[in-house]
């Protein structure tokens, strides 16, 4: 077991995990992580793909952004957002993985042995 492991987090860390989880608990937040992950895109990309608001994309966007969770660059007049942060798949792939077990366990319990 890692060293690492056996210390309790600080309420520090455990306010900034908290907030990090936060982040991904609403809902269009995940949607344009998802929406960025298959192909970057501006924000009238992204009104198309989802049919959210601008100014909610672009809210979401900023606070995306602020956490390091996807990046932006200019193209001309445009601003291309991508999220290529390889922690969102290993979360998503984590969290996919965990629903599966629990969802099998819950059908063999319900199946007769």
């Amino acid at each position: 077991m890692d060293a690492m492991a056996l210390v309790a987090p600080s309420p520090k860390l455990l306010e900034e995990l908290s907030a990090f989880f936060r982040l991904l608990s609403e809902p269009a937040r995940l949607q344009l992580l998802c929406e960025l992950k298959q192909a970057p895109s501006d924000v009238a990309g992204l009104i198309e793909r989802t049919g959210f608001s601008q100014s909610h994309i672009s809210r979401q966007l900023g606070q995306l952004q602020r956490a390091g969770l996807i990046s932006c660059e200019r193209d001309g007049v445009r601003l291309v957002y991508k999220a290529d942060d390889r922690l969102i798949d290993d979360l998503c792939d984590l969290v996919q993985n965990r629903m599966r077990q629990r969802l099998q366990q819950q059908l063999d319990q319900l199946q007769p042995h």
